[in-house]
């Protein structure tokens, strides 16, 4: 019997949105509703037609609302699985510089349709280096951005 193909990964950015007043800060967010999922940067899937930079702006937009961020580089290719379904997935980190002004802590409702449609996330800047590694390693690329990013441990 012939070996089933493993399914094409999905294709994915993640992105670290950085404020550089008066310190050094990540962009992070908690599922309000949803404590359990943790500690997480803006993430999601790259459209049809979009190159990862497009497509990490519109993710930041969408889980943040934070507008004016501006793609510096990109940082990695991860090609780690899923860490609950086990599915393939590429996602490509990007470091992002956010607008100097703006709150430090805010609450967004996610609009449209998608899968996230009507989440509340609690989103805030984090002083780098994190006191603690993110969900799904989410921090393993940030010492790849600058080494006094590094996660401890």
């Amino acid at each position: 019997m012939p070996a089933v193909p493993a399914p094409p990964p999905r294709i994915r950015v993640a992105a670290y949105v950085i404020r550089r007043h008066p310190f050094p800060a990540l962009l992070v967010f908690d599922h309000a509703d949803f404590p359990e999922a943790g500690t997480q940067v803006p993430a999601g899937g790259v459209g049809p037609g979009e190159v990862p930079e497009q497509a990490v702006l519109r993710e930041v937009a969408e889980e943040t609302g934070l507008a004016g961020a501006r793609v510096v580089r990109r940082i990695a290719v991860d090609g780690r699985a899923h860490p609950v379904t086990g599915q393939p997935r590429l996602t490509t980190f990007l470091l992002l510089d956010a607008p100097a002004d703006g709150p430090s802590a805010w609450e967004h409702r996610v609009r449209g349709e998608g899968d996230d449609a009507g989440m509340r996330f609690a989103c805030r800047f984090v002083p780098l280096p994190l006191p603690r590694p993110l969900t799904d390693s989410q921090d393993a690329w940030l010492g790849r951005a600058d080494p006094h990013w590094a996660t401890p441990g």
